[in-house]
C-alpha cells in the first residue's frame, strides 16, 4: 500500500553513526537513498552518486525534510511546514503528545497536535495515515521523480579523502556548479587557475567542499597552497621608546 521508499523513510534511523565508517568523523547518517531504501552517511556518497538522494535534517530533536524536495515525491498539501535556515521543512514522523482533551481550534487529523490554519496534518506520516484510512490508496498523491539531488548547501566532512572525492563524476549529486570559478595567488608571478566542475577545493574556515574540475593546473604547488589559504606571520612587538 506504500511505496518501498516511503516505508523505509518512515522506519529508518537517522543521525546514528554509520557502521561502515565507524572511525571517520562526521559519520552521522543524514542522507536517505530512495533507490536503496536506506540511510547513509556522507562518506557513503561515492557508492550512491547516481541514485536519488534526500537530505534529512534535524529540528527540535525530530527528523525533517525540506518541503521543496519532498514535494517532488509526494503531495504535501495541508501539511504544516516550519522555517529553518530560510527553508520550509516538514516533519517525517508523528510527534505524539500527552493531550487529555481538545479545546476549540485546529488540530492534526491523526495525533491531535494543535495546528495553524488552514493545515490538517502536522507531519508527512499523519497525512499518509489519513489518506490510507479514507482513500485506501496513495497512488493519486505520489509523483514520478527520476532524479533527486542534494541541495547545494550540503556540507561534506573535512576528513573525507581527496582521492575518494576526486573520483566523483560530473553527475555527482554532492554539489553542482553552473559557472567556472577562478582563483589567483595575488603575487605578480602567479598564474590564474580556472576551475570547472569535478575537483574538490577545500575552504578551511567553513568546512565546505566546492565541486570543481581543474582545467589548467597550477605550475607551482606552493603558489596553489598560498592562494587557497594564507596565514599571518608571528606578530612582533614594536620596540620600546
Amino acid at each position: 500500500m506504500k511505496p518501498a521508499w516511503l516505508e523505509a523513510l518512515y522506519t529508518q534511523k537517522f543521525f546514528a553513526g554509520c557502521s561502515y565508517h565507524e572511525t571517520a568523523k562526521k559519520n552521522e547518517k543524514n542522507i536517505f537513498c530512495l533507490d536503496c531504501c536506506t540511510s547513509i552517511c556522507p562518506h557513503c556518497l561515492p557508492s550512491h552518486r547516481f541514485h536519488r538522494l534526500l537530505q534529512i535534517r534535524r529540528y527540535v530533536y525530530h527528523d525533517v525534510v525540506r518541503l521543496e524536495d519532498l514535494q517532488k515525491l509526494i503531495d504535501c498539501s495541508n501539511v504544516q511546514g516550519y522555517t529553518i535556515n530560510g527553508a520550509k521543512v516538514v516533519f517525517i514522523k508523528k510527534r505524539p503528545q500527552n493531550r487529555q482533551f481538545k479545546g476549540a481550534g485546529n488540530y492534526c487529523t491523526s495525533c491531535d497536535r494543535s495546528l495553524q490554519e488552514p493545515f490538517f496534518h502536522c507531519s508527512l506520516g499523519c497525512k499518509v495515515d489519513f489518506v490510507l484510512k479514507h482513500y485506501k490508496d496513495l497512488s493519486l498523491f505520489l509523483k514520478a521523480c527520476n532524479t533527486l539531488q542534494l541541495s547545494p548547501d550540503f556540507l561534506m566532512p573535512q576528513d573525507m579523502g581527496d582521492d575518494e572525492m576526486t573520483n566523483e563524476t560530473p553527475h555527482s549529486t554532492i554539489v553542482d556548479c553552473d559557472e567556472p570559478m577562478s582563483s589567483s595567488s595575488g603575487s605578480s608571478g602567479s598564474e590564474n587557475m580556472s576551475v570547472a566542475c569535478t575537483q574538490i577545493v577545500r575552504k578551511k574556515r567553513s568546512g565546505l567542499y566546492v565541486c570543481a574540475r581543474s582545467a589548467n593546473r597550477v605550475s607551482n604547488n606552493e603558489d596553489m597552497a598560498t592562494s587557497m589559504s594564507r596565514r599571518k606571520g608571528i606578530p612582533h612587538r614594536s620596540p620600546m621608546c
